[in-house]
């Protein structure tokens, strides 16, 4: 009995997956664990594997198609095999191409091909349609015949109808794309632009911040920190260990970070709506700038880890997020963030909170400004930082006493070994 191959959902946020690019053609030999698709996630590219050993029978879902989870992508089977709606599977010598069911990407013309096979039932003619894609089809004089459906089990969409509205000529009325591909308007004087369509990584990074700003009340408190001496001990760290890997100032603030929270278990928390959850251990997200978005890699057990594990941890870890391939378990489950950008020239910010974390540091550049020292001025090596709270978790005071003591460490040094 053939196989159903379905978008798992590779990480726990996951509502849907653009499947990048199948691994095995149509009638190719699957084993059992075998690789056959790679599938974008709303924060890294994953694997589909085979579930059961046979032949890929049949592609369901396209290239570059955007599939809800628990939702069909292809069939594994025997050779010849009939599927569950009917039609026989692909047979050793059909497989010099594979047979794609989808619907071309939003965005891009249909093929003939695929404009002359309507998503209908088998042995009828009625063509298979949402209610609003049968609305929307009346409404523009649209044929449904001619129509490719990217539904479950060939059914036509809104979608597939954006797709067609899309590819007509620039003349006629078009309806935006929300495709895989890019979709460019007509030239002309003001009326360049281009359409890109999101990514998995940043509809989640939507969502994430529309749940932050709206209903979290947020407070902000800034401080500015005297970084001489932690200036001086960085270069003799580091001019010791001339073998070893730099140690950055951000791994320096993500120690002292995981120290303070130790120290102020309060700023340590999730928002749980019913309750709160204090955390006992230190697990720093460290907010990396993709090309197409951001995500947050956990340094676990901060407070247990030496200056060199964090900084070498903190590399790995961001060297893997920009190529895409940490894992689920990476990338969740912080307790605190931070976000560093005094490598582009910033002085301060404020920094969104990560939910259900309470807090996240915003880290600014290290500046030569005037500052009064033993009542003269005097030019000093200064850093701002800026706390977002969760106002329902930590109260003012609270994260002033936190700054406090992440201060007090950034600005001795040795406070970090007591």
């Amino acid at each position: 009995m053939a196989t159903k191959i379905l978008m798992e959902a590779l990480s726990p946020t996951m509502e849907e997956g653009r499947l990048v690019e199948w691994k095995k053609k149509e009638g190719d030999a699957v084993a059992l664990g075998d690789v056959l698709a790679e599938v974008e996630t709303d924060k890294a590219v994953m694997e589909i594997v085979a579930r059961s050993a046979g032949t890929l029978l049949k592609q369901i879902a396209a290239a570059g198609a955007t599939v809800p989870v628990s939702q069909l992508v292809g069939w594994i089977g025997q050779p010849g095999e009939a599927l569950a709606d009917g039609a026989p599977a692909p047979t050793a010598a059909d497989a010099s191409g594979p047979v794609v069911s989808a619907a071309p990407p939003p965005g891009t013309a249909a093929s003939p091909k695929a404009a002359a096979t309507p998503a209908s039932d088998p042995g009828s003619s009625r063509v298979k349609a949402s209610p609003l894609a049968r609305k929307i089809a009346a409404d523009q004089g649209l044929n449904l015949a001619s129509v490719a459906g990217s539904g479950p089990e060939g059914r036509i969409i809104k979608r597939d109808l954006d797709a067609v509205n899309a590819a007509r000529p620039a003349s006629a009325p078009s309806r935006p794309s929300a495709g895989p591909s890019w979709s460019v308007s007509p030239a002309g004087p003001g009326l360049g632009y281009t359409d890109v369509p999101l990514t998995q990584i940043r509809k989640t990074i939507a969502k994430r911040l529309a749940q932050s700003i709206g209903p979290i009340p947020t407070f902000y408190l800034t401080t500015e920190v005297d970084m001489e001496r932690m200036w001086e001990a960085r270069a003799s760290l580091n001019a010791a260990g001339e073998d070893q890997s730099k140690i950055s100032f951000n791994d320096i603030i993500m120690k002292a970070l995981a120290t303070a929270l130790i120290e102020h278990p309060a700023c340590n928390a999730w928002w749980q709506d019913d309750h709160i959850r204090y955390w006992n251990d230190v697990h720093i997200s460290m907010a990396v700038a993709i090309p197409d978005g951001l995500i947050t890699p956990v340094i676990r057990h901060a407070d247990r880890k030496s200056l060199r594990q964090i900084g070498a941890e903190a590399k790995e870890l961001a060297g893997r997020a920009r190529n895409r391939k940490l894992m689920p378990e990476e990338y969740t489950g912080g307790t605190f963030s931070i976000s560093n950008l005094g490598m582009f020239d910033i002085d301060e910010f404020t920094a969104v909170i990560n939910p259900p974390e309470a807090g996240i540091l915003a880290v600014g550049r290290i500046a030569e400004r005037p500052a009064v020292v033993d009542g003269a001025i005097a030019i000093r090596r200064r850093l701002r930082l800026t706390m977002s709270c969760d106002h329902r978790v930590i109260d003012g005071a609270t994260g002033a006493a936190f700054l406090k003591t992440l201060k007090l460490f950034l600005e001795n040094p040795l406070a970090l070994v007591w």
